[in-house]
């Protein structure tokens, strides 16, 4: 076998007792660099968290980012009375905004990196996908009542509280996506 064989070879899954296993990705490239391969042991044994943590924390730049631009760039408010309740129609719509944009970007990071969940075909992956997307939008819901509650309501400030209720959905996104999109089929 010549060497450009044996270098394709390597770099296509391995099948080995019928589990198949993947190649190294970045991440894993990344490890074996001299400064990083300290933390080698730590990363390989908690990659997911930490994958997690990283692409959340894009996820949330991504999200805050858009809810930003989208405060900007809508220029009128409405606010609509609910039960003698004044809410801002602008906050709920820029949140929407920043959930679209920041979901999208979640959905295929952690499909291909922090959970490594690839499907074998379009069936299975856009049940993934509606699975994805259904446990993400009951942490908008919530999202949404958090924002709705103390910007709407209570007149807190609104990025401060965009940051407070993004950390809950991070956790609970992470929670969501472990045990129920993403989890690896026992057979």
């Amino acid at each position: 076998m010549n060497k450009s064989k044996e270098v394709k070879k390597n770099a296509a899954s391995d099948t080995t007792d019928g589990k198949i296993e993947s190649t190294p990705d970045i991440f894993d490239r990344i490890m074996h660099i001299k400064p990083f391969s300290v933390f080698e042991k730590f990363y390989i044994k908690n990659k997911s968290v930490l994958l997690y943590l990283f692409f959340g924390g894009l996820t949330t730049f991504v999200s805050i980012f858009t809810f930003w631009l989208a405060e900007i760039l809508i220029r009128t408010d409405i606010d609509v009375s609910i039960l003698g309740n004044i809410y801002s129609v602008k906050v709920v719509l820029s949140n929407a905004i920043s959930w679209i944009c920041a979901v999208l970007f979640a959905f295929f990071t952690n499909r291909i990196w922090v959970f490594n969940s690839p499907t074998d075909n379009w069936k299975d992956f856009f049940k993934q996908m509606f699975a994805f997307f259904g446990g993400r939008f009951a942490t908008f819901l919530l999202e949404t009542a958090i924002l709705v509650v103390f910007v709407s309501i209570l007149d807190f400030n609104e990025m401060i509280m965009k940051v407070i209720a993004q950390i809950v959905v991070l956790v609970s996104n992470y929670i969501i996506s472990k045990l129920i999109v993403f989890r690896k089929k026992v057979n």
